[in-house]
This record gives structure tokens, C-alpha cells and sequence, in this order.
């Protein structure tokens, strides 16, 4: 099966069934994509599949031949964290950070879809995701924040 993760090609020895963050984490060694719920309800493993924020825990990797795929490895350029990265950072918008890079992902495709979302904006295109600390007014902070970084 041949993939495009993070901007390479990737050629992967799996069943066309095998859900994409299964193989993200266990044949590319992508681990910063978290399994949550397993049924893409929590948003803890959520990939960008061409800009468009996707549950990779019930995605099978036959979905995404011929699709761009990126993963929280992929979304800082050279060593350089993505403005939402620093924001989250900047803002504490983390306390466990298990759900962190599901979050982000989401923000960097709000982002990139609406550079100035509103707070209820915002609020809507995170709702897929979900945070056991509540760290929820954080986040929108964070994401305000990374807006105006941009």
C-alpha cells in the first residue's frame, strides 16, 4: 500500500482494512497520533486528510491512497513549531496533553479554512474533540492566540 505521510511517499506491508492510525503508529512509528475511543467520536487521533481534520482510528488506509496525510509530526517545517503548537504552549492549553494533538490538528484546519475564526467559530470546529481536563477555555484562547501569529 503506498501512502503520502508528512509530505514523503510511504510504502506499507498492511491490509487495505487496517485502520490508518494503527498504521501510522505501528508501521511508520508515528506515535504523536493518540488512540482514544476507537470509534472517532473523541478526536484524540485525529490526521489531516487533504486540510480536512479525520478520525484515523476508523479510517482504513485504502481511504487515504492517493491523499495527502498529515500527522502532528508533520505540521512544524524544519524543526520550527506551527504558530497553533506555540499557542497551545503560550496559552497552557494542555494538562495531560493526551488529547493535545488531536486538538491541534483540528485548529490548524479551522485555521487554515478561516484564518480569523469567532469564538463560537471555533468552539463549532472543535467539537469532534474532546479534553478529560477541560482545559476547553485554554484551548479557544490558544486558538485566538495562533490566529493572530499567523
Amino acid at each position: 500500500m503506498e501512502l503520502k505521510v508528512n509530505g514523503k511517499n510511504q510504502s506499507l506491508d498492511v491490509p487495505a482494512h487496517t485502520p490508518l492510525l494503527q498504521a501510522l503508529r505501528e508501521s511508520l512509528q508515528l506515535t504523536g497520533t493518540k488512540y482514544g475511543c476507537g470509534e472517532g467520536a473523541c478526536g484524540a487521533c485525529m490526521v489531516l486528510v487533504d486540510g480536512t481534520p479525520t478520525p484515523s482510528c476508523i479510517t482504513p488506509v485504502s481511504n487515504v491512497r492517493n491523499r495527502e496525510v498529515i500527522t502532528i509530526e508533520g505540521i512544524s517545517v524544519n524543526g520550527k513549531l506551527h504558530a497553533v503548537q506555540k499557542a497551545f504552549l503560550a496559552e497552557e492549553a494542555l494538562q495531560c496533553g493526551y488529547c493535545t494533538p488531536g486538538m491541534i490538528i483540528s485548529a490548524v484546519a479551522l485555521l487554515n479554512k478561516n484564518p480569523e475564526p469567532t469564538e463560537s467559530q471555533i468552539k463549532e470546529a472543535m467539537q469532534r474533540n474532546v479534553c478529560r481536563c477541560c482545559v476547553y477555555p485554554y484551548i479557544v484562547k490558544a486558538i485566538q492566540t495562533a490566529s493572530k501569529m499567523k
